[in-house]
């Protein structure tokens, strides 16, 4: 794989650009892989990758039904941080978010990553205290954060509205190095590492049935004939159900929607990312002038990837009242994504009851932020058959009764 650089660019500026490669290859499967992953969003392709990096196992195809990318990867707000209550929450997190930073680099591919800071507002007298306990418990956990005043997020926020009429902002929890990145590039950048490193990404692959031996998973039957191999990862979000059903066993998860919107390109006017828990709405500014918008997941199930009114309304009119100017602003596009969600809204990256057979699912509303501390547990995981990381988030804490709650500490669900 050759190198991304200022010279590359210069030297195929130079030939009309005619030297440039594809940025990963497009393989027929071959008939046994050591692993096989299903899914090729950033999860997927992050566990597939650190496998590679981290154990030396690229014997490794990575299977999607659709297109790269194509699934949650490329359809959410691309939030991250890592200020959560639960150490065990935090720790993957922050290893997420530290991975971001040098991402670019280690991929040699430009993710975008932009540490503008993330500010959990408080509005309300409860979330004060709550968010002021999360700062204390960052603070043992070795995550950086702080619980400002309204003064201070004025400051980093001229365009805010501090004193609403329903919920005015006593102030929120900061944290610096929290952010955002470009979500298509985060899952490009994985899949060419991958390539590079012999590994194959198929894409229009769909897993048709999982086949078992024993009580030991084989191989898989997919759209493109059966495929054999020695582990399995399902990383599939909110379709993780549905090939749970196929190997056997079921997941205590629901799938529902998760919206978001864009408006029509501004002049720059916020530089950070604001989530304002109470209402349940948050908003950033994109590189090219959007004010970026999401809100909570929809109160029914569903498998839609489609926008509705309802949400627009109920975003955006919550939002209106601590941002009054985006109340002018014409809506770009909208969209939504499927998410799988769990009784304690935390995620699980598991071991299975069928051997051989690894799940990774659960994220919520929150699993762009978490993709590259995900990935890296999750190799760990299939790699050596445990993960510090992962310890905590595994199938039977169900049965045992040791819930994460996250979304109650937090003020808003993963």
């Amino acid at each position: 794989m050759k190198r991304y650089s200022a010279f590359a660019i210069a030297r195929e500026a130079a030939r009309y650009h005619t030297g440039w490669e594809r940025a990963w290859r497009a393989p027929e499967p071959k008939k046994k892989y050591d692993v096989i992953i299903v899914g090729a969003g950033g999860h997927g392709l992050a566990t597939a990758y650190y496998l590679g990096k981290n154990f030396g196992i690229t014997n490794v195809a990575i299977l999607e039904k659709g297109w790269l990318g194509g699934g949650n990867t490329g359809r959410n707000t691309t939030i991250i941080r890592s200020n959560y209550l639960q150490d065990s929450s935090a720790a993957i997190y922050e290893k997420a978010r530290s991975l971001y930073e040098t991402m670019s680099q280690d991929l040699n591919y430009n993710v975008m990553f932009s540490p503008r800071g993330v500010i959990m507002l408080a509005q309300t007298h409860h979330e004060v205290r709550g968010y002021q306990r999360t700062a204390h418990a960052n603070a043992l956990q070795g995550v950086k954060t702080e619980f400002i005043g309204p003064e201070k997020v004025k400051e980093l926020v001229p365009i805010i509205h501090l004193d609403g009429p329903r919920y005015p902002v006593m102030g929120g929890l900061w944290q610096a190095r929290g952010g955002t990145a470009r979500h298509d590039a985060v899952a490009w950048g994985y899949a060419r590492a991958c390539s590079d490193m012999g590994m194959d990404v198929i894409q229009k692959c769909e897993v048709t049935a999982i086949r078992r031996e024993g009580g030991k998973v084989v191989g898989v039957d997919t759209s493109k004939g059966a495929i054999d191999c020695d582990k399995l990862g399902v990383v599939v979000a909110g379709h993780s159900g549905h090939l749970a059903d196929m190997a056997g066993f079921r997941l205590p998860i629901e799938s529902v929607a998760l919206q978001a919107l864009v408006s029509e390109p501004i002049k720059p006017c916020m530089d950070v990312v604001v989530m304002a828990n109470t209402v349940h709405g948050y908003m950033s500014q994109s590189d090219k002038g959007e004010m970026v918008i999401g809100g909570g997941t929809d109160g029914y199930n569903n498998y839609t990837q489609r926008g509705s009114f309802h949400h627009i309304e109920e975003t955006v009119r919550a939002l209106i009242e601590t941002f009054p100017m985006i109340s002018r602003l014409k809506m770009l596009r909208q969209w939504g994504g499927i998410v799988d969600v769990t009784g304690d809204r935390s995620p699980i990256l598991s071991a299975t009851p069928v051997d051989g057979v690894f799940i990774n699912c659960g994220w919520g509303t929150g699993g762009f932020k978490a993709i590259p501390g995900s990935g890296w547990a999750m190799a760990e995981l299939i790699a050596k058959g445990r993960s510090p990381l992962t310890d905590e988030f595994g199938l039977n804490r169900f049965r045992e009764g040791r819930f994460i709650d996250e979304s109650v500490a937090a003020g808003v669900a993963h």
